[in-house]
């Protein structure tokens, strides 16, 4: 099939190694962190927070979070250009659905007299939420909605990237406890690009199970 968006996602693949002597133009970002902002959620909720790690400083905190596991990793995060980090909201509440819905009025989405009728979808974040207030796997699920939007987008940019799970959420929660203000990390991703010499994942041939094996049209 030749199509510029499969073209995209034919050549995109997760590096193993970065070029840290290049990094990623500032008008690119920009395109990036718009385009993260726009990810789709549930009801519109939103419930994330996106952390940014570019300074030397915000990577050296970076790195000393792999102090206990995932030190296979841990060269991502010197040697990429940038490292975002997705965290969720784990106790989403109907105040924090509330300046959704403020923004939406302020936006002309939402007319003022029908404020109390937008609370409708709220209904969705109750029915995922356990008896203390918990409802970190419905926010956490929407976090991952706005990682598959930036994969694509930084493959229509030509950046390299690498999602990266294995992070230490705990010790990332003490590190950047003033900027995550009690959200929960636990996803990351490197973004830059591969280095030509030492990723061997680049030169691999892309590989999915066949079209028919995973999809039934009824």
């Amino acid at each position: 099939m030749t199509h510029p968006i499969i073209t995209d996602l034919e050549q995109r693949y997760t590096a193993k190694r970065y070029d840290q002597n290049k990094r990623i133009p500032q008008a690119e970002l920009e395109v990036i962190y718009e385009a993260i902002r726009l990810s789709a959620s549930s009801i519109n909720s939103q419930p994330w927070k996106f952390i940014v790690i570019e300074s030397d400083e915000a990577k050296q905190r970076m790195h000393d979070s792999f102090a206990n596991k995932h030190q296979f990793n841990q060269p991502h995060v010197k040697e990429a250009s940038h490292i975002i980090l997705f965290a969720h909201n784990p106790s989403y509440t109907r105040d924090d659905y509330a300046a959704v819905v403020d923004k939406g009025i302020l936006d002309g989405r939402t007319s003022p007299e029908k404020r109390e009728q937008a609370f409708g979808g709220f209904a969705f974040v109750e029915l995922n939420t356990d008896k203390t207030g918990n409802n970190s796997a419905w926010t956490k699920a929407q976090t991952y909605l706005a990682l598959g939007n930036t994969l694509h987008v930084l493959a229509r940019l030509g950046i390299d990237s690498t999602t990266m799970e294995g992070i230490d959420s705990a010790l990332i929660s003490q590190i950047f406890k003033d900027e995550l203000t009690g959200y929960q990390c636990d996803v990351a991703i490197a973004i830059g690009y591969h280095h030509k010499e030492e990723d061997y994942n680049a030169s691999l041939p892309k590989s999915r199970l066949a079209l028919e094996a995973v999809l039934t049209v009824l």
